[in-house]
């Protein structure tokens, strides 16, 4: 790859994709376009490419994408967007595309965030080389883990946000009975997620026999954050409690000493309402292992770019065909 050559990064979750071109080591400003405008991934970056001021050639393409992976090829979750890496190549003439889960890109990032980068929830110190867990709840509910071993870095990319919900209460217990009489199986991105703290309001008020009026899961999130709404505070407190009670749960699964990173759409947004919930309490509610867990740090991620900074990386590390030398990614204004 010449220096004039440039890379197409992007993040494609079920709301928005988010575009920037990578070119001499820094990534140019992002750009977001609303999934529903556009019929398909190649119109979204047809898009994003014809309104570029510059002119370099874009050569290769790499997209985390919020799905699963294989062979080159996502449907995404929570849209009707189908991608595929060969495709791409053919319909805008690029010589490589690599997809890869957006949570697996995400994680690429988590060695070089720093403190400015982070907002704090708790814990001790996280132990080098540990497995590191990264969620994220959005339109859905992302997770990956990554892992280092002998100079090694390895990420897992994990679609644990389609598992089993677990109810830790009685009243948790009949939200998810009323859910699973609505969608037969009740994953944790049907309550902990946008769409899902949606589902939790009406749960809530169907239980409590109360008529609401409807409402998106940004209202809610304003609504319990003024305190205006009862039943969006009470929707949005078990949210928070869920959320750690997984969160939890992945840690024991994975063994996550290295620390727990918490990113997506939402949670970013209201960090010190999250650390007054009872997020923490819930994320070390685990019996004989509430010391493991309480040792263990939460941080969310604050850093808007973090997805493109973890591209980068994997870029840089890539041995794949798709390499370049980037040791720093700087956002440009």
């Amino acid at each position: 790859m010449t220096d004039s050559d440039s890379i197409l990064l992007g993040d494609i979750g079920g709301t928005n994709a988010r575009f920037a071109i990578l070119n001499r080591g820094a990534i140019g400003p992002i750009e977001y376009i609303k999934v529903a405008k556009c019929s398909g991934v190649i119109e979204a970056i047809q898009r994003y490419l014809s309104g570029r001021t510059d002119k370099l050639p874009v050569k290769r393409a790499v997209l985390g994408l919020a799905g699963p992976v294989e062979n080159n090829r996502c449907e995404i979750t929570n849209s009707r967007w189908i991608v595929d890496g060969q495709t791409l190549k053919d319909a805008l003439d690029l010589q490589e595309v690599r997809l890869l889960n957006d949570f697996e890109a995400l994680a690429w990032s988590l060695p070089h965030l720093g403190a400015t980068d982070l907002f704090p929830l708790g814990g001790g110190s996280p132990l080098p080389r540990a497995p590191i867990l990264l969620i994220g709840p959005g339109t859905g509910f992302g997770t990956s883990c990554l892992l280092t071993h002998g100079g090694l870095t390895i990420v897992v990319a994990s679609e644990a946000g389609h598992s089993t919900l677990p109810g830790t209460s009685r009243r948790e217990d009949d939200v998810i009975e009323l859910l699973r009489k609505r969608f037969g199986h009740v994953s944790v991105e049907r309550a902990v997620s946008g769409p899902g703290l949606v589902n939790l309001y009406e749960a809530l008020a169907a239980i409590d026999g109360i008529v609401l009026p409807k409402h998106d899961g940004t209202s809610i999130t304003q609504a319990a954050l003024n305190d205006s709404c009862s039943f969006s505070r009470r929707a949005f407190d078990m949210f928070c409690a869920m959320l750690g009670t997984i969160a939890g749960n992945l840690a024991l699964t994975f063994c996550a000493r290295g620390g727990i990173y918490i990113a997506g759409g939402i949670v970013p947004r209201f960090p010190e309402y999250l650390a007054r919930s009872e997020f923490r309490l819930r994320f070390e509610a685990a019996g004989r292992y509430h010391d493991y867990l309480h040792d263990i740090p939460v941080n969310i991620i604050r850093r808007p770019d973090a997805t493109f900074l973890g591209l980068t990386t994997l870029i840089a590390e890539s041995s794949a065909g798709i390499t370049a030398a980037v040791s720093k990614s700087t956002i440009l204004s």
